[in-house]
């Protein structure tokens, strides 16, 4: 079986952006399908990678972005979900977790070939994600209940498109089949 590692994509997040109103309902709900996916990977000994934007911030680092976040007015939703000290961290500036960041090299020193992504946006970051693993032959492993979309209709053709087009595999965070 191919190692695995847990991508947790965007979810450090003070939700200060124009459609965070249209996100936060979709957040919410998949809030539990993403803690148990951590918690799983965590008791796996799967490593947890958390992929964030910056939000612009170049001279902040991670702590710093989760302080924001904690301290924000939605730090109920990222409290359940925040890093440990054993989670790895990835800053990206663009959609892809992939997209001129460390994180091709991270997975290859990890020995992992395939990930597992939770977090958002299902039709944005997470299919973008998708394709820039699938490319460079990642085995890839969406949990349909641990995403959240901001348009429920393109976050389904979101994953029919990474399941048809990348061979993703679609499925819950309470797969037992799940490779976490």
């Amino acid at each position: 079986m191919t190692r695995t590692a847990l991508i947790v994509t965007d979810m450090i997040n003070t939700y200060e952006h124009e459609d965070a109103h249209l996100l936060l309902p979709s957040v919410r709900e998949a809030l539990p399908g993403m803690t148990r996916l951590i918690e799983r990977a965590r008791r796996g000994g799967v490593e947890v990678i958390y992929v964030n934007d910056n939000f612009g911030r170049w001279r902040s680092h991670h702590d710093e972005l989760l302080a924001a976040a904690l301290h924000g007015p939605y730090g109920d939703v990222v409290e359940p979900i925040r890093p440990d000290d054993d989670s790895l961290f990835v800053v990206k500036a663009r959609h892809s977790a992939f997209y001129q960041t460390p994180l091709e090299y991270l997975l290859r020193e990890h020995g992992a070939g395939g990930i597992v992504l939770c977090g958002q946006v299902t039709e944005q970051c997470i299919l973008y994600s998708a394709l820039d693993a699938h490319i460079r032959h990642f085995d890839i492993t969406v949990a349909r209940d641990a995403v959240a979309h901001i348009h429920p209709d393109l976050a389904d053709a979101a994953l029919r498109m990474m399941e048809r087009n990348m061979s993703a595999r679609v499925c819950t965070s309470a797969d037992p089949d799940l490779p976490l």
